[in-house]
């Protein structure tokens, strides 16, 4: 029996109310967010002029084929001295017991864009400025936040919004600390005025018209509690925002809660440029083999495209050290495995090879559309890898070459469950390959791809 709209609208918005938060966390994110995000290029210390030049390389480059999001990652609270490229500054304590460096904060705990990397924020208009430009652009605004609640504002006791008597410290679980960076005390989700405050911060950032957050060190170790009430936070907000769980080695354990309440969540410690970086991907994408699908997304991390490492935070300023080979292997199994594609370099910068990488809308199509992406084999150096078109019997398909030698791969038709004349489609190329019976073969450079359609005639 079909359930008719209105009935599975009124079932949605019960489960909203009721907290039952899978129907709300699948409004958003039904296909792998496609987006930017300024860590890689520029740390801890992007500035709003960078951000919308990003946003306008985007919209008049990138709109058209599905990009959309813009997101500021961390520190955007923390003043970055000029020519700073610090990483993850730790607070120390003065002889009062405050702290510096002191992020700027309001009366209730809440951090802040700093105003001189935002000089629209002045005045406490936050990041809705910021915001209201890329809407402007027809685009979708994201921020990077970590878990919990500014030491600072323990220090400081100050109140918690809508939780009256409740005060910083109260709700505080001194004991959880992220290891890399100190800002932050983890949240006692079972304190009264725990959940008021990620409510506070969620209705702080509907108000700047935020579309995406990405809340880090949520999985050392993973944090039931805190991702719930993040989920329970955005719920509360009155906007739809896609959640995205960041850093560390999400468990896969956890994986029926994990797509329950986030939209998408990283596989693994921080990717970069290197190629072995890009064979361990393949082995955690194994891992979370078929647990992908509309409104959660196991994520492969942003993309080591172009132009990085500006001002840190890993290395010295480059374009990406993959080879082309590599660029392509990069982007084409980020598609068919249908991670999330978040750029990391500066777009401003592309060169024609990178927008070719991110505007072949053939290739985007196995991200967008694809179905079910399942590895084939991966033996002697190759590897294949293919995901199902909905609604046709035919696939995409990439053929991997993992060894240091150029190699002739091959799939058989049957191994994939198709019989008949198979059309192969190169997808980067854009052009037909022919007709074949039984199987395909093809000479793969070191480190490259073939990724194809096959399409039953």
């Amino acid at each position: 029996m079909r359930l008719k709209p209105i009935f599975i609208g009124a079932i949605c918005a019960l489960s909203i109310l009721t907290v039952n938060n899978t129907c709300f966390a699948q409004m958003v994110a039904q296909r792998p967010p496609m987006g930017w995000n300024s860590y890689n290029c520029f740390g801890s210390a992007v500035h709003e002029d960078e951000v919308k030049a990003n946003a306008a390389y985007m919209a008049k480059n990138l709109k058209q084929y599905g990009w959309q999001y813009i997101v500021v990652d961390f520190l955007w609270s923390y003043d970055n001295p000029p020519g700073s490229n610090i990483g993850n500054p730790f607070q120390k304590n003065l002889q009062d017991g405050s702290f510096v460096p002191w992020l700027t904060m309001d009366k209730w705990g809440r951090l802040l864009p700093q105003p001189t990397k935002f000089p629209s924020a002045f005045g406490g208009k936050g990041f809705k400025p910021l915001g209201d430009y890329v809407h402007s652009l027809g685009l979708k605004f994201g921020i990077h936040v970590m878990r919990g609640i500014p030491r600072q504002a323990v220090w400081a006791k100050t109140p918690v919004m809508g939780a009256p008597g409740i005060t910083a410290d109260m709700i505080a679980d001194t004991a959880s600390k992220c290891p890399w960076m100190n800002h932050m005390y983890g949240l006692n989700m079972s304190k009264s005025g725990a959940q008021a405050y990620l409510n506070s911060i969620l209705n702080l950032y509907a108000s700047w018209g935020v579309d995406f957050i990405k809340v880090d060190d949520l999985s050392r170790p993973y944090s039931v509690a805190e991702v719930e009430g993040y989920r329970k936070a955005i719920a509360q907000c009155g906007r739809p925002v896609a959640f995205s769980l960041s850093p560390g080695e999400t468990p896969i354990t956890q994986a029926d809660h994990v797509k329950q309440y986030g939209n998408m969540w990283r596989m693994a410690d921080d990717f970069w440029d290197n190629w072995k970086e890009i064979t361990h991907m393949f082995e955690y994408a194994k891992r979370w083999e078929g647990q992908g699908g509309p409104g959660h997304w196991p994520d492969a991390d942003m993309l080591q495209i172009g132009k990085l490492s500006k001002r840190g935070p890993v290395g010295k300023e480059r374009y990406s050290r993959f080879t082309e080979d590599e660029l392509y292997t990069h982007m084409s199994f980020w598609c068919l495995f249908r991670s999330p594609l978040m750029m990391g370099g500066n777009m401003p910068e592309n060169r024609p090879l990178e927008l070719k990488l991110l505007s072949n809308p053939e290739v985007l199509a196995v991200n967008q559309q694809g179905s079910d992406p399942k590895q084939l084999y991966n033996r002697d150096g190759a590897m294949v890898w293919f995901s199902h078109i909905p609604g046709s019997k035919s696939l995409y398909v990439g053929m991997f070459n993992v060894d240091g030698d150029a190699k002739d791969i091959s799939i058989n038709f049957a191994d994939l469950g198709l019989s008949g004349k198979i059309t192969v489609r190169d997808l980067w190329k854009r052009q037909n390959l022919g007709a074949f019976s039984d199987s395909y073969h093809q000479q793969v450079n070191k480190h490259g791809v073939v990724l194809m359609k096959l399409a039953v005639n």
